[in-house]
C-alpha cells in the first residue's frame, strides 16, 4: 500500500525547525513505470578524508542558507543554484562513505520471497518480474481472478513508526521533536539504521530496495532547469530546499545529541543516505491503522510495494481482524501477465516529483491554480462571507482538469461568487431562500445569472490563455524534442509533465471559451434562467451528519495539506487514497462584452496575474509526503 503520504513540512513544523536548529551548537570537531536503479559497486573503504569540523563547518552553512528567509520574486531559481552548490561540495568531501550493497538488485529478490514466506505473507501466484522501461514487477505465476485476495502482509514485516520507536532510534525519537512531529522523516532514519545493521531483520527487504531513485532529487541541474516556467516547479524546489535543510538539521542533531550516540550513523551519515532514505519513504510509505485501529501510522510495506500503476480502483485494505495488509486483484490476470494496482488520484506532476515516473494515460491529471479574493476589493467582505457559507475560503488553490469538465465543483462556486455584483452578492445573503441557494453555487444547473456565467468563463478563458504564456516552450516544439532518441530518461519525463501541463490549460482555456459562447447566446437569446425547486435540494446534499450543508463544504479534493479547508479526518490512506480499513476499498452583446472583459482584467490585476507571479503562486510542499504519495515506480 504505497501511500500519498505527504512527508513534508507544514508550516508549524518547519518554524519547529527553524527554532531548533539555533539549539544545535556547532562544535570545533565532529507503477506505470519504475524508476531505474543504478547498480553501484561498494563502497566498502572510505575514500574521502575530510576533518569533522571542516564538515560541520560545510553543514552549517547549508543549514543556514536554507533556514534563511524565502527568496524575492523571480529568485527562487538562484537559490536553488546555491543550495544545490554546497550540497555538491558536501557530496564530494563524503564520496565513497555511502553504505551500498554488492551485486544487483535482483540478486536478493530470492531471499525477499523466502523471508515474506518465513513470516506467513503470501507468496503464491506471483514473482518479482524485470519489466523493462516499467522496472520490476510482479508477474502472475497462475491465473488470477478479479477480486480475488492474492496479497497479504503481516504486520510484523512492515516498518512503521511504532517499530522505529522500538529500535536503536527509539532513545532520539523520544527527545527530538521532529522525529516526534514527521512520522516519514521517523521512517527514513530507521531505514538508514536498519540497513547499517548486516543482522537487522529487514535486510532482505532492505537489499531489495533500489540504490537509486528517479526523483527529481537525483535530476541534474540541467534537466531541473527544464522545468522552469511550468507550474510544478516551485514544487519540485521547494522538495531539495527542504530535503537539503533536514539532512544539515540532523546531521548536526546526531553529532551532538546524547541520544543519538549509539546510532551506526553517528560516523557516517552522508546526504546521499538521506536522498536515499527520503526517497524510499517518499515512493513507498503508506498509512496503516495501529494495532488498536484507534489511529494510523506510517508504514512501508514489503513486496506489495513492488506493484506497478495503472488506472482503476483502491483494492488494498487492512485487515484488522488478522492484523495484515491485503491486497485483491484489481482485474483478471492470465499467467504471465504483469499485476498492476492503482495507486490513487495523482497528478503527473505528483507522480514525477514523489514517484519519479510519468504515467501517459493518466485520467486524473490536472494542474494546480491558486485563486483568491483581493482584500482590497471593495466587495471582498460580501464575497468572503459567501464563501465562507459555502465552506470555501477566499484563497485557495484549486485544479484544472485534463477532462470535461476542467473545473470542480468548487472551483465552480467559487468562480460565480468571485464574479458576482454586489446585487448578486446580497441576494444570497439576505435574499429570499438565501440559504438555500448557497447549494446551488456549486451546481451548473442553476446559474447565478446569466452574466455571471460568461464572467467566470471569461476569465478561466483569460487565466488559463495567461498561464500558458509563461512557458519557454510550446507543446508541439516539446513534441519534437520527445522524438530525439538521446534525450535522457529525467529529461524526457521532465518534458511529458511540461507538455501534459500545457495541454490541461489549452484544453482550459478552450472550454472556458466555448462555455462563454454557449451563454452569451443564451443572454442574446433572452433564455429563461433554470430555478430550482426546494426538492432539487435533497439531489444537492449529503446524507449523513453533515445532511444540511452545502455540497461544495464536503471535500475540496485539490487542497493541499495546510490550507485552510480539512479533510475528513478519520478517513484513511492507503495506497495514497483514502479507504476503508475494510476492502470496500448571452440583447446587447458588445457593450456586455466590453464590460466581461474589463471586470475580468480587473479581476486578473486584483491577481497579480503577471508571469513571475503566475509562478509563485503555488503551494509549499516539501520533500518526503505524509499524505499524499504512492510508492514510486522504482525498478
Amino acid at each position: 500500500m504505497r501511500e500519498t503520504v505527504k512527508v513534508g513540512f507544514s508550516e508549524g513544523t518547519e518554524e519547529l525547525l527553524l527554532s531548533l536548529k539555533k539549539k544545535l551548537s556547532c562544535p570545533t570537531s565532529t507503477m506505470g513505470k519504475k524508476s531505474r536503479v543504478k547498480t553501484q559497486k561498494s563502497g566498502s573503504g572510505a575514500t574521502a578524508v575530510v576533518s569533522s569540523k571542516e564538515m560541520m563547518n560545510f553543514i552549517s552553512e547549508l543549514l543556514q542558507k536554507c533556514s534563511s528567509a524565502a527568496p524575492s520574486a523571480g529568485k527562487e531559481w538562484e537559490e536553488y543554484i546555491q543550495i544545490r552548490g554546497l550540497v555538491e561540495k558536501i557530496r564530494k568531501k563524503q564520496k565513497g562513505l555511502s553504505i551500498v550493497f554488492e551485486g544487483s538488485r535482483e540478486d536478493y529478490f530470492t531471499d525477499l520471497m523466502s523471508w515474506a514466506e518465513e513470516n506467513n505473507a503470501s507468496c503464491d501466484g506471483f514473482m518479482v518480474t524485470n519489466f523493462g522501461t516499467e522496472g520490476y514487477g510482479l508477474r502472475a505465476t497462475r491465473d488470477i481472478k478479479a477480486e480475488e485476495l492474492f496479497l497479504w502482509i503481516p504486520r510484523k514485516m512492515l516498518m512503521t513508526v511504532e517499530s522505529a520507536q522500538n529500535s536503536v532510534l527509539g532513545p532520539l525519537y523520544s527527545q527530538d521533536r521532529i522525529l516526534q512531529a514527521m512520522g516519514n522523516v521517523t521512517l527514513a532514519f530507521h531505514l538508514l539504521c536498519e540497513r547499517a545493521d548486516p543482522v537487522s531483520f529487514w535486510q532482505p527487504y532492505i537489499r531489495s530496495l533500489p540504490q537509486e531513485y528517479d526523483t527529481p532529487l537525483y535530476y541534474k541541474q540541467e534537466e531541473v532547469e527544464l522545468l522552469l516556467g511550468t507550474q510544478a516547479v516551485q514544487d519540485i524546489l521547494n522538495q531539495y530546499k527542504n530535503t537539503a535543510r533536514q539532512y544539515a538539521y540532523f546531521y548536526k542533531l546526531i553529532q551532538t545529541h546524547p541520544a543519538a550516540s549509539k546510532l551506526p550513523l553517528k560516523d557516517s551519515f552522508t546526504f546521499d543516505d538521506y536522498r536515499w532514505a527520503v526517497s524510499s519513504v517518499m515512493t513507498r510509505q503508506n498509512q496503516i491503522p495501529t494495532e488498536d485501529g484507534s489511529r494510523v501510522t506510517l508504514a512501508l510495506i514489503p513486496l506489495w510495494d513492488m506493484c506497478n500503476h495503472t488506472n482503476g480502483l483502491i483494492t488494498t485494505g487492512y485487515n484488522l481482524e488478522d492484523d495484515r495488509c491485503e491486497c485483491v486483484a484489481l482485474q483478471d490476470y492470465k499467467e504471465n501477465e504483469q499485476i498492476y494496482i492503482f495507486y490513487g488520484t495523482r497528478s503527473n506532476a505528483e507522480f514525477v516529483i514523489h514517484n519519479g515516473f510519468f504515467f501517459q494515460d493518466n485520467a486524473h491529471d490536472r494542474v494546480k491554480i491558486k485563486l483568491g479574493v483581493s482584500k482590497s476589493e471593495r466587495l471582498y467582505a460580501m464575497k468572503a462571507e459567501v464563501l465562507a457559507r459555502a465552506g470555501i475560503p477566499a484563497s485557495c488553490i484549486f485544479a484544472l482538469h485534463c477532462n470535461e469538465p476542467p473545473i470542480s465543483a468548487q472551483l465552480l462556486a467559487f468562480l460565480r461568487v468571485f464574479c458576482m455584483t454586489e446585487e448578486e452578492l446580497k441576494d444570497y445573503l439576505l435574499g429570499d431562500r438565501a440559504i438555500n441557494k448557497i447549494f446551488t453555487l456549486g451546481n451548473s444547473e442553476f446559474p447565478v445569472s446569466w452574466e455571471n456565467e460568461i464572467k467566470l468563463w471569461t476569465f478561466l478563458e483569460t487565466r488559463a490563455a495567461l498561464l500558458l504564456k509563461t512557458y519557454k516552450t510550446t507543446s508541439e516544439e516539446d513534441q519534437s524534442l520527445l522524438e530525439k532518441p538521446d534525450l535522457s530518461l529525467h529529461s524526457r519525463v521532465v518534458i511529458q509533465l511540461r507538455q501534459a501541463e500545457k495541454q490541461i490549460l489549452e484544453k482550459a482555456s478552450a472550454s472556458g471559451r466555448a462555455k462563454r459562447l454557449h451563454f452569451e447566446k443564451k443572454l442574446e437569446e433572452g433564455a429563461p434562467l433554470p430555478r430550482y425547486e426546494e426538492s432539487d435540494i435533497a439531489l444537492l446534499e449529503n446524507t449523513g451528519a453533515d445532511a444540511k450543508l452545502p455540497i461544495i463544504l464536503r471535500k475540496l479534493e485539490e487542497v493541499e495539506e495546510g490550507q485552510e479547508i480539512q479533510v475528513e479526518e478519520h478517513s484513511h490512506l492507503l495506497n495514497g487514497e483514502k479507504v476503508l480499513y475494510e476492502m470496500d476499498m448571452e440583447a446587447n452583446r458588445q457593450p456586455v462584452q466590453e464590460k466581461v472583459r474589463k471586470d475580468v482584467n480587473s479581476a486578473l490585476d486584483s491577481f497579480g496575474s503577471s508571469t513571475e507571479k503566475g509562478q509563485r503562486e503555488t503551494a509549499d510542499l516539501s520533500a518526503i509526503r505524509t499524505e499524499d504519495n504512492p510508492k514510486e515506480n522504482s525498478e
